[in-house]
């Protein structure tokens, strides 16, 4: 008789009813939720105090470079002393004094330029004011060569290489980030689901083998069955768990943004402010639609299909893996030496997707890994937005979907002697002798 779907009924509600799961389930989102908006709040909180910058300037070439803005003022100070200026801005309790010291030319005033203030300075405040220096130093060296601002802005020209394969397909830089982005996001994911809920099953497996409740529960289910009713049921609670952890923290983000009038799409420090302003004549600001068009041009429908098939098979292949490591010892600590030898192909995988795929996603290196079962799930992923053909991937998703039909063979032989044995740390030895029982 088939006990499957009732051994995945009895884990999944195992699972979803135990008081730790629940409680988990609903606390983390708060947690996490509590912690953005605090950090939020906070930024809130410091955006609403303006700073003053003040400016002494005394070569005049910068008076008219600093413009305030919402959150930064600037105040010159020309005709004062430097000492003057100090002691005013001390009185004031300014953010600073920008100093611009005299120069006998251009090429000096990189070397006369001193930020005076009572505390270290923010990096990126120092970074911004440097932007804008030199950017209005070059304009006047431009001017003074007998160049016009309307010549200098006429002769500015930005060069964005097309990016066009053979087939006539587009992209640009940008599309290679966004495709990176989303591998790498889709490969993340992977990780952390196999490495928390891969551990539930494990744990899962231990529990009731130290409470002997497996031997009568052996008693009339097969190994294999009892251990495929484990993954999936858990499986399920994990999915379960994720699902809410989405809906509940976005209906938090949304409720606590409402209670703390935090604009999510508005929440910016001063630093930032001062960054952009400084790098808006660089045509920045044309990123964001070129960042639309990338997610455009990504093959949504291939990523998402690829996507649930590698995500599946590969938690699969992993969790009969710690189905197995959980049969074979007594409790958690004697798991240590199993685990290296399962998390290393992972590791392995994300480094490769990484430092590979981005160079050469299409290299040798980032198909080979592709194809191989154990990495395949992350690096494969990873490659897709970048444009694999159909047959690849379903090659890769067969010998993923083999390799697991093999593991759990390989798990159960492990299984079926492992649940019942006890008080003895098993070695990579002996677990060899189990697969020829």
């Amino acid at each position: 008789m088939n006990h499957l779907p009732l051994i995945i009924k009895r884990e999944y509600f195992t699972k979803v009813k135990n008081k730790s799961f629940i409680v988990m389930t609903f606390l983390s989102p708060l947690i996490m939720i509590a912690l953005f908006a605090v950090v939020a709040y906070l930024s809130q909180l410091n955006n609403d105090k303006e700073r003053t910058i003040s400016i002494l300037d005394d070569t005049g070439y910068l008076e008219e470079v600093f413009q305030n803005t919402e959150f930064t003022t600037y105040t010159n100070l020309n005709g004062l002393s430097l000492d003057d200026a100090i002691a005013l801005v001390k009185e004031k309790e300014d953010y600073g004094l920008l100093y611009i010291g005299k120069a006998s030319s251009l090429d000096d005033v990189s070397g006369n330029v001193k930020f005076y203030s009572e505390e270290s300075p923010s990096l990126s405040v120092i970074s911004g004011l440097e932007l804008q220096i030199e950017k209005r130093l070059k304009e006047k060296k431009l001017e003074l060569d007998g160049v016009s601002l309307a010549q200098i802005e006429a002769s500015q020209t930005d060069i964005e290489i097309g990016q066009e394969s053979f087939e006539g397909e587009k992209s640009s830089k940008i599309d290679n980030v966004v495709k990176l982005a989303f591998g790498g996001a889709a490969g993340y994911l992977l990780f952390m689901f196999i490495v928390i809920y891969g551990n539930m099953i494990m744990r899962s497996v231990i529990e009731e083998k130290t409470s002997r409740i497996i031997e009568v529960i052996i008693s009339s289910v097969k190994p294999i069955q009892l251990m495929m009713g484990k993954i999936i049921g858990t499986s399920l609670a994990g999915i379960t768990q994720f699902v809410i952890w989405v809906i509940l923290g976005g209906v938090l983000l949304v409720v606590v943004s409402a209670i703390f009038g935090i604009d999510l799409t508005q929440v910016q420090t001063p630093q930032q402010e001062m960054m952009n302003q400084a790098m808006q004549a660089d045509g920045t600001q044309a990123m964001a639609e070129n960042l639309i068009t990338a997610i455009s041009n990504l093959p949504l429908t291939n990523l998402i299909i690829a996507f649930l098939f590698f995500f599946i098979g590969g938690y699969l292949l992993y969790s009969s893996l710690y189905a197995a490591i959980g049969a074979a010892v007594d409790n958690e600590t004697d798991t240590q030496q199993f685990m290296l030898p399962i998390l290393m192909p992972l590791i392995l995988a994300v480094y490769v997707g990484v430092f590979t795929v981005i160079e050469d996603p299409h290299g040798t290196i980032s198909t080979v890994f592709s194809f191989i079962p154990f990495t395949s799930p992350v690096v494969m992923l990873m490659r897709i937005p970048f444009g694999v053909p159909l047959w690849q991937q379903g090659l890769s998703l067969l010998l993923l979907i083999g390799t697991f039909i093999f593991a759990v063979w390989f798990a159960a032989k492990i299984y079926r002697v492992g649940i019942l044995m006890y008080g003895k740390k098993p070695t990579y030895k002996e677990l060899f002798k189990w697969l020829k029982y």
